[in-house]
């Protein structure tokens, strides 16, 4: 199909999700200070496509909004001893074969209503497209000519490749550095499933202190551990299921009571160890509601209502401490006396060095699901929380600036061209981050690519074109790009003047793209993304030979 004419033609299966591969990665246990735990069987089931309520990266564009969907009014301030007898603690969830993804979940309330969901075949479905005519530099010139020239892009960066190959196909200022903004969720989780398995869990536990009727509770970086009952837990809007329900606060508190009680005793004083961090816990960009002060412990991300779908709710000024409080509540509603709850003063002692089982012990969904659920979502607690266990596996300070040299480090060590890229977090709320289009399509590619299938879920976690997480508002009627809703999967970013738009789609001939499309602007950031997204439509409809 040439440039400019003809009718779209339309394929049988899409990449939007791309490759029903199975994740080839083994089931470990992250523990506090990186070192690798038991092995655990990965739940059955599939890639979780939450819905997008919760997307956001910051401050918003020139409507003075907040995130990928907007928010007025931002608020200022940028184990156990021997002789014990507990009761056995459930198993994490049971294998039922390797994780394959399969169809997202379609938004919940938020999404669109007036047009069903993608068929799976048409959102995840195997891409037969290896023989597809590769698009040419001068095809896409002139495809994207016009949607190119809409003066809300502002300051336009972008680049097309090839995803089979990683090849540049063409672009513009495709090696000009620019704020990311939330597609730096990218470069965090390549490179967290480069280096840690993706069927790690985190995991939070409480043992025995050093001082006699002391217990600890444990930060092992799990920002999803949830105070919620289960049926009230939802993701993206969404319930959760087997693969996604995160661990439960109530269930450590029933493990923590029943071993008190069975070794005789019933009243303690708790203290709580943060010791896996390092380094100053506020982002430069906090405002405690894109993002809550970044410890190992917390419930609910910090949130100060735990069932809010705010995009930037509030968020507690101490997560670590209201996290404590909240155990301590639990204990004593299962007739543990507490007598307070306050921070240890020296690391809790490692179940493996002395010899103790926890008193109780809760694991999260797998890293694989995590990632997933941090790209759909844009969930900047997350990512940060992801981007430290980074930095513990790669033996560097678990803070923001360790974790952006681990990151930094492994994304060279996988061959990606680094010239120009500047990293200071892992969530992209730092207007200091730099990354150029061509690397971020390189980071796509990797993705993709059959030599790398652990990076599988960067892909199944990207967003769905007008269905699932920060795109679930987009591609909708009147917006110029609605034909391509279901058919493009890609990470947003938001920031003040600032707005990008990175993922995969399948032409017309069924070759798989690779975008990146970066803005600085000072039109209303609602029209400035709608611009990004016809830019992306348009590769859909066109065979650019």
């Amino acid at each position: 199909m040439g440039a400019g004419g003809g009718s779209p033609r339309r394929r049988g299966g899409t990449a939007a999700g791309l490759f029903g591969v199975a994740l080839l990665v083994v089931g470990t246990v992250l523990a506090p200070g990186g070192a690798y735990a038991q092995p655990l069987a990965p739940p059955g089931g599939h890639s979780a496509g939450p819905g997008g309520d919760e997307g956001h990266d910051g401050p918003g564009g020139h409507d003075g909004r907040k995130g990928d969907h907007g928010k007025g009014g931002a608020k200022p301030g940028s184990d156990e001893a021997p002789g014990a007898a507990p009761t056995r603690r459930a198993a994490p969830p049971a294998a039922s074969g390797p994780a394959v993804p399969t169809a997202p979940a379609t938004g919940g309330s938020d999404a669109p209503g007036a047009r069903p969901a993608p068929a799976p075949g048409a959102v995840l479905a195997a891409v037969d497209g290896a023989g597809a005519a590769v698009p040419t530099a001068q095809g896409l010139q002139q495809a994207l000519a016009a949607v190119r020239a809409d003066r809300n892009l502002g300051d336009l960066t972008f680049a097309v490749a090839d995803a089979a190959t990683g090849q540049l196909l063409y672009g513009a200022g495709e090696n000009t550095p620019a704020t990311p903004a939330s597609t730096t969720k990218l470069a965090t989780a390549i490179a967290a499933l480069s280096l840690i398995p993706g069927e790690t869990r985190l995991h939070t536990r409480v043992v025995r202190g050093t001082d006699p009727g002391t217990i600890v509770l444990v930060g092992g970086g799990d920002p999803t551990l949830t105070a919620l009952p289960a049926d009230q837990v939802q993701i993206g809007g969404q319930p959760a299921d087997a693969d996604t329900a995160p661990a439960s606060l109530d269930a450590l508190a029933q493990q923590t009571a029943d071993a008190l009680k069975g070794a005789g005793t019933t009243t303690v004083q708790l203290d709580y160890d943060l010791s896996l961090y390092a380094g100053s816990p506020q982002h430069r960009n906090h405002d405690a509601q894109n993002i809550a002060l970044v410890v190992p412990l917390m419930v609910d991300e910090g949130r100060v209502d735990p069932k809010s779908r705010d995009d930037a709710p509030d968020r507690v000024a101490d997560p670590a401490a209201a996290a404590a409080e909240a155990f301590a509540a639990l204990l004593k509603a299962r007739g543990i006396t507490v007598t307070g709850a306050k921070p240890a003063a020296t690391p809790a002692p490692a179940p493996a060095a002395s010899g103790q089982v926890p008193l109780g012990d809760v694991f999260s969904p797998t890293v694989a699901r995590l990632v997933e659920r941090l790209l759909t979502t844009s969930d900047n607690q997350l990512a940060e929380a992801i981007a430290r266990q980074v930095a513990v596996v790669a033996h560097q300070p678990a803070s923001f600036e360790g974790a952006a040299a681990a990151v930094t480090q492994e994304l060279a060590r996988l061959g990606v061209p680094m010239t120009g890229v500047v990293l200071n977090d892992g969530s992209g709320l730092h207007t200091g981050n730099e990354i150029p289009p061509a690397v971020l399509v390189r980071l796509l590619a990797l993705a993709a690519s059959e030599q790398h299938p652990t990076l599988r879920p960067v892909l199944t976690g990207l967003p769905v074109a007008g269905f699932t997480g920060t795109l679930n508002r987009r591609y909708g009627s009147g917006s110029g790009a609605a034909d391509a809703a279901g058919l493009i999967r890609a990470k947003t970013g938001t920031l003040s003047g600032v707005n990008t738009l990175a993922g995969t789609v399948v032409d017309a001939d069924g070759r798989l793209l690779a975008f990146a499309v970066m803005t600085r602007t000072t039109a209303p950031a609602d029209a400035a993304r709608a611009a990004m997204d016809r830019i992306a439509a348009r590769l859909t409809t066109c065979g650019c030979h």
